[in-house]
């Protein structure tokens, strides 16, 4: 015989009935901890540390309060200042340890700050961290092994029904004083953590992030009271002190309703990925700008566009609705699940982008949004160009959608409680956001008109050549595109996304070639005053430039932040056409793909047993009886389980992928209708502007002012950018005064 090559199950063991009284008509139960857990542990005088709480929530998030249900650091009698939650879907180990020991290092932190009048010794209770599984069956199972070597989670507990009532949702509580590292190894006291309340809740089916937010909003908070939340997607790295300076923020200024941090790619070891993956360094570039130019200059007006939902925070009384009538952000925000229309199902795609319009534009409030570069977060991205499409086409249709939500709405402004300086401001940004609506709607014209008339200003019959191969070229693969999104997804026609990418990175080195032959032959070669650089076009495209690439360099250096420049900068530029074409073409040709690529199971589950009830001999007490572990060596047995299958896990970490949990998914196709109209309107409005200008205007002639009024345009607002990018420093600066 063969010696096994995994752990066997434990030959004797067993489970019994047992008969519990249910708490206000619900089935919670007090488990012992394994153990070898309990052995480790520093502090064991409090049951919090010797049992995990588990709860059956047979009712919708909504009902959580009033239908019995609680959480311990309420019965503890504990006032919550901070609650962290934690969305995860099928995400891996390694993730979910990256998250999780960042976090707890975070709450060291701040128990560790003693002259605080908020936090220092026993701070720890004032923080829950709520980690909340979309459904049970996607969660990856070495997941599941981590919490449980943390005493967090327990097979063998979790029921179906309880009483005849199918469980939407198992909550474990426990507070941890261990932690699993991203290596697979244990973290404890001796490394300077200290004890943090969980919750987690493994909701039965998937119904995606913006309901696992709505149990935290409507179901938990109500119960906690928590005065700040923060939010992290799992694979998020929060920074040594990143959660402190976020709440912060809060308790620093009272007008300050929502925050977010500054999210850092993951460049991998000695900055493997950067270096290695040009995809990867060019989603490095694009976030270095957003936090360098766009963050802060949407920070100093109040209102950012968008608080990235991998590392932000909210005050939970400023999202609060409005108990009068119920309308408020909250119920704005989680309104998705009961809407039709494809417009709001496209905006919902980009949730987070109405909780900041909703929050800012409260009715009767003046809550403003803030930027804390202070408050950094590690996280990865797609390395990969078809997850990259996939993952930017909700992107850019939710944010598309939600911009002209804000804009439709700008009135009610009027109605908040903002001062007539900032109400001022507020409007000077979204004029702003109504031109870059504008330019993103017309970016496909503007591109080829960009390299029709550059390539084209090219006097010579040799340049001419060129300028034919690399027109129809841009114009064959543009109308590609339209074929190859309306008919394929990106997973299954990777080679055609990825021609087309190097094509277009092409035509940019080649239109960038003529624009800096052009200014070069201008400045150098024209001795006639008539064609000095201030007499021609060609101040207008210097302007142009220097507000944007020389806006990049600028402000990199002033925020003393230049390597990304270094590293980043060519393959972003070679990558920006593909940006604008490419992943654009593919976002409004699955306009109708309103699917976030999960699918739930309405189907009640029946494989974890049930807590049926019982009669007792005085008829009004409620029993139930299940079936448990017998033993506490039972419940050893599965930590050990655990614990070996970490170790199996950990080690493939280190020699190749671990084992892939990804769950196919199906797509639905609706709104076609729809689609086919929007695509053929938006190709109609940018054909008629290509064929409008490049009929008015020759390409050798030199006086196009068309491109006179993108190019100024692009001039003022890098100039706004440049100004509230430096006022924010500057404030900034303030602060530390």
């Amino acid at each position: 015989y063969r010696v096994p090559t995994e752990s066997q199950p434990r030959r004797n063991k067993e489970t019994r009935k047992k008969q519990l009284k249910l708490i206000q008509g619900n089935l919670v139960i007090d488990c012992p901890i394994p153990s070898k857990l309990l052995s480790y542990l520093p502090r064991k005088d409090l049951n919090e540390f010797t049992h995990m709480r588990y709860s059956a929530i047979t009712c919708d998030a909504n009902d959580f309060s009033s239908a019995g249900f609680t959480l311990r650091p309420v019965l503890e009698g504990r006032e919550t200042e901070l609650c962290i939650c934690i969305t995860m879907y099928n995400e891996d180990a390694a993730s979910m340890c990256q998250t999780l020991s960042g976090v707890m290092r975070n709450i060291a932190h701040l128990n560790s700050r003693r002259k605080s009048r908020v936090w220092g010794k026993n701070g720890w209770q004032k923080i829950v961290v709520c980690i909340m599984a979309d459904g049970r069956f996607h969660t990856h199972p070495r997941v599941l092994d981590c919490l449980a070597l943390m005493g967090l989670y327990q097979p063998g507990v979790a029921k179906n029904k309880v009483n005849g009532k199918v469980v939407t949702a198992h909550l474990y509580e426990y507070t941890t004083q261990v932690c699993i590292d991203p290596s697979m190894n244990y973290v404890g006291a001796e490394s300077g953590l200290v004890p943090v309340q969980m919750v987690f809740c493994l909701k039965e089916q998937n119904t995606r992030k913006i309901n696992s937010h709505r149990w935290l909003f409507n179901g938990f908070c109500p119960s906690l009271d928590p005065n700040v939340c923060i939010l992290l997607d799992v694979g998020t790295k929060p920074g040594p002190s990143s959660i402190y300076q976020l709440w912060k923020a809060f308790d620093e200024n009272s007008n300050v309703g929502g925050a977010c941090g500054e999210i850092k790619v993951m460049k991998g070891t000695h900055w493997k990925q950067l270096l290695t993956n040009p995809l990867v360094a060019a989603q490095n570039f694009e976030y270095k700008i957003s936090n360098i130019l766009d963050k802060p200059f949407e920070s100093v007006f109040g209102y950012i566009t968008v608080l990235p939902g991998a590392l932000s925070a909210y005050r939970y009384k400023a999202i609060k609705n409005h108990a009068e009538d119920g309308t408020g952000p909250l119920n704005s925000y989680f309104k998705s699940s009961a809407t039709y229309n494809i417009f709001e199902r496209n905006m919902y795609l980009a949730e987070d982008r109405i909780l900041c319009w909703e929050l800012v534009a409260k009715r009767g409030e003046k809550w403003i949004l803030k930027y804390v570069k202070a408050a950094t977060g590690e996280t990865d991205v797609p390395t990969t160009l078809s997850e990259f499409i996939v993952q930017r086409r909700r992107w850019l249709n939710g944010a598309f959608f939600a911009a002209i939500y804000s804009q439709m709405h700008v009135y009610r402004l009027l109605k908040t409680d903002h001062s007539y300086a900032r109400k001022f401001l507020l409007f000077v940004e979204f004029f702003y956001q109504l031109i870059n609506l504008s330019f993103q709607f017309l970016s496909l014209a503007n591109f080829y008109i960009i390299v029709y008339y550059i390539s084209g200003s090219m006097q010579s019959p040799i340049w001419d050549i060129f300028f034919y191969i690399f027109q129809y070229l841009c114009l064959m693969v543009i109308g590609s595109q339209f074929v190859i999104s309306l008919g394929n997804r990106p997973q299954g026609a990777k080679q055609l996304f990825l021609i087309s990418m190097i094509i277009f990175a092409l035509i940019t080195t080649y239109t960038t070639i003529c624009a800096l032959y052009f200014v070069l032959s201008k400045i150098f070669l024209s001795h006639d005053s008539e064609n000095s650089p201030l007499n021609t076009p060609l101040l207008s495209l210097i302007i142009s430039l220097i507000s944007t690439y020389g806006l990049y360099v600028l402000m990199s250096i002033i925020y003393l932040d230049p390597w990304h420049l270094i590293t980043s900068g060519i393959q972003y530029f070679l990558f920006l056409p593909g940006y604008i074409c490419t992943l654009q073409i593919h976002a409004f040709c699955n306009v109708h793909d309103i699917t976030w690529g999960t699918k739930g199971n309405d189907n009640a589950m029946s494989d974890l047993g049930a807590a049926s009830a019982v009669t007792t001999p005085d008829s009004k007490t409620i029993m139930v009886e299940l079936e448990v572990p017998a033993e506490q060596t039972d419940i050893n047995y599965d930590y050990n389980v655990s614990l070996a299958k970490l170790r199996q896990y950990s080690l493939e970490i280190g020699h190749g992928e671990p084992e892939s949990f990804a769950v196919v998914e199906g797509s639905q196709d609706h709104y076609h209708m729809i689609r086919s109209r929007l695509v053929l309107a938006w190709m109609a409005v940018n054909y008629f502007l290509v064929q409008i200008i490049t009929n008015l205007v020759e390409r050798m002639e030199s006086n196009n002012g068309y491109l006179y009024v993108i190019m100024w345009l692009v001039a003022i607002m890098g100039s706004l950018r440049l100004v509230g990018s430096l006022s924010y420093l500057v404030l900034r600066c303030f602060e530390y005064v």
